[in-house]
């Protein structure tokens, strides 16, 4: 009962976060809403005993790469007054509501006809250290390397964009 309580959290949670970097127009504050949903995920990852996932959603995601964006933005110095105006984006969000809910609805509907079954416990191995390395090096080894070439270029862009924009106002 307590573990779907905490499920139940962690997931409002990660919904929440992800809204609000949807809707916060700042990307300081879109930012911090990604934090929340990552370190919610973090909490997701530890109902399921995946303690190294868990681990590295908290040090990688939530606190390495986050720490990266962060810097970034902070770097650019964007101003309000540096964002561009968004005209009618409510109606964007209300469209979006409009559309979403039949597909909710229909998804709610098919879960709702599933058999009930039990819950299985995963083997002791699940989330550890071997088990994602093989799974990480052997069968994703390509989508991992363009990953991390994909977050060198967004960089590398970030940083000659700031160095543009200073150049162009002195």
């Amino acid at each position: 009962m307590f573990a779907e309580g905490l499920f139940s959290a962690f997931s409002v949670l990660a919904v929440l976060g992800a809204l609000g970097l949807i809707l916060f127009r700042h990307p300081m504050q879109g930012a911090m809403s990604l934090v929340v949903t990552m370190i919610s995920l973090a909490g997701l990852y530890t109902l399921l005993s995946a303690k190294l996932i868990f681990v590295l959603q908290l040090i990688v995601y939530a606190g390495a790469i986050m720490s990266l964006i962060l810097f970034i933005i902070m770097f650019l110095n964007i101003q309000p007054e540096d964002l561009p105006e968004e005209t009618g984006r409510f109606y964007y969000f209300i469209g979006g509501i409009v559309i979403l809910i039949p597909i909710a609805s229909f998804l709610i509907k098919i879960m709702k006809s599933l058999p009930g079954t039990e819950a299985t416990i995963v083997g002791n191995g699940f989330g550890g250290v071997k088990e994602v390395g093989l799974v990480l090096f052997q069968d994703w080894l390509l989508p991992f390397e363009i990953v991390s070439i994909l977050l060198l270029v967004s960089l590398v862009g970030s940083v000659v964009l700031a160095g543009s924009k200073r150049r162009l106002s002195k």
